[in-house]
């Protein structure tokens, strides 16, 4: 099993501005990535997904424009810069690894997870 952590969370207020990280024992630019996040008493749903060759990545709509996912030159450290956050934003934030080679907010597709990163924005 592959370990996978996140890190970054925190409590902010609204319109601030958080950035989170995940590291993990294997190379970002051989897997797909993606950030989940799930709110008490909701279902886990994706937020952000980028490529193996980080040359697509997307945001589901109700981050779109605020939230970015993203890699560093090394592809062992992906990040998602939060900005403009909202109350309804607060979650559990996760990262997730897939063996596919495209871009995907599907769960059923990842096959590595971390434990996750608590955001709380408060209004």
């Amino acid at each position: 099993q592959v370990q996978v952590v996140e890190s970054g969370g925190g409590l902010v207020q609204a319109g601030g501005s958080l950035r989170l990280s995940c590291t993990a024992a294997l190379s970002f630019d051989d897997y797909t990535m993606a950030w989940f996040r799930q709110a008490p008493g909701m279902r886990r749903e994706g937020v952000a997904c980028i490529s193996k060759q980080s040359n697509y990545a997307r945001t589901s709509g109700s981050v779109k424009g605020r939230f970015t996912i993203s890699k560093n030159n090394d592809g062992n450290t992906l990040y998602l810069q939060m900005n403009n956050l909202r109350p309804s934003d607060t979650a559990m934030y996760y990262c997730a690894a897939s063996r596919y080679q495209f871009c995907s907010l599907d769960e059923p597709d990842f096959v590595y997870w971390g434990q996750g990163t608590q955001v709380t924005v408060s209004s």
